[in-house]
């Protein structure tokens, strides 16, 4: 089932998610404070090209560089990538197999909003002492 919402996902927005979060790190690694910023866009952009499967979790040692990184990748690619998943889930809710995938897309935008201090992992490979923030 995973592979057929995967497969869903990317016809209909992920591909399109994906090659954002890939223009923003290309964009984040031109300047060298940037490029967390960029490392990260790039493990997002995976993430919104295949997400099913995958769950967040809290990095148990985000400190205070995980949130001075939040606010500097908020202001450069948060808030555009948002804007893109609240278009892409407004476009999949129009139909009814794309409700669920809608459902997802909401659920991104806080990772993407402040994805420092967080990590995704397969769904069965959860490690001990981290807390799952959402699973898809």
């Amino acid at each position: 089932m995973r592979t057929i919402l995967n497969l869903i996902w990317l016809l209909f927005g992920g591909i399109w998610l994906a090659l954002g979060y890939f223009l923003v790190g290309i964009v984040a690694c031109l300047l060298i404070i940037t490029i967390p910023v960029g490392v990260a866009s790039f493990r997002m952009g995976s993430y919104a090209l295949w997400p099913f499967g995958k769950t967040v979790v809290n990095k148990p040692r985000a400190g205070l560089g995980s949130a001075l990184m939040n606010v500097i990748w908020f202001v450069i690619g948060g808030i555009p990538l948002a804007i893109g998943h609240l278009t892409t889930a407004a476009a999949q809710a129009v139909t009814i197999i794309g409700i669920p995938l809608a459902i997802a897309n909401v659920k991104m935008i806080p990772v993407t909003c402040f994805p420092f201090g967080k990590q995704i992992v397969d769904n069965g490979a959860i490690p001990a002492g981290t807390t799952p923030v959402f699973t898809l």
